[in-house]
């Protein structure tokens, strides 16, 4: 940065007047300011995206879950005849969850499959043919992974949402993220009704 000075910035002692003084003065300050937005964008934009890829690898676990679904449902409808209105509970709230359009809407109709989900395994503990079906307890092994994935991937994306939402509601960030639009994160967190994953029993 060039500061240009005419023969009034200078008072008669050679040295700068106090307008010009004040004017460096302000000069730095926009300069530090400037250090201080990109320093604090990049930032907040390194947090943003370890959230989107630690939602991504959520996303992964919950879509193979859905995927295990229909073949759960039909394996359990093959001899729990009775229990119709569970199972279609189950693909309701499964095509809510792969019609989410958002992550917070995904959270809550996950959280929704899970309970469901859940639901729908206590079913099953009442039908020992259904528990000695084959099939059935290949799906269960699968979704056994499955969860143990969701609940991982669940830890990694929530540790990163939480280190982001500090950047954007504590000061002084908070000033950088309300300038260029940075918003908080939801955590993934289950509802009341479904504290922890569902639980699958293989014995």
């Amino acid at each position: 940065m060039f500061l240009f000075l005419n023969l009034n910035d200078v008072s008669l002692s050679g040295k700068p007047t106090t307008g010009t003084l004040a004017f460096i003065l302000l000069a730095v300050l926009v300069v530090l300011a400037g250090i201080w937005l990109i320093f604090s964008y990049n930032r907040l934009t390194k947090a943003r995206i370890r959230v989107e890829n630690s939602w991504s690898q959520v996303s992964v676990q919950l879509k193979l879950r859905a995927d295990l679904l229909p073949n759960l449902v039909r394996t359990v409808q093959g001899y729990a005849t009775h229990e119709q209105e569970t199972l279609n509970k189950v693909m309701e709230a499964r095509s809510r969850y792969l019609s989410a359009q958002t992550a917070t809407s995904a959270i809550e109709s996950s959280g929704e499959m899970g309970n469901w989900l859940s639901r729908l395994l206590a079913v099953a503990e009442q039908y020992p043919d259904l528990k000695a079906d084959g099939n059935f307890r290949l799906l269960q092994q699968q979704l056994t992974e499955i969860e143990q994935k969701i609940a991982l991937s669940r830890q990694f994306y929530n540790d990163a949402v939480m280190l982001y939402n500090r950047l954007v509601q504590l000061s002084p960030s908070n000033l950088a993220a309300a300038l260029f639009s940075f918003k908080a994160r939801p955590f993934f967190e289950y509802v009341a009704e479904e504290q922890d994953p569902p639980t699958v029993h293989l014995g």
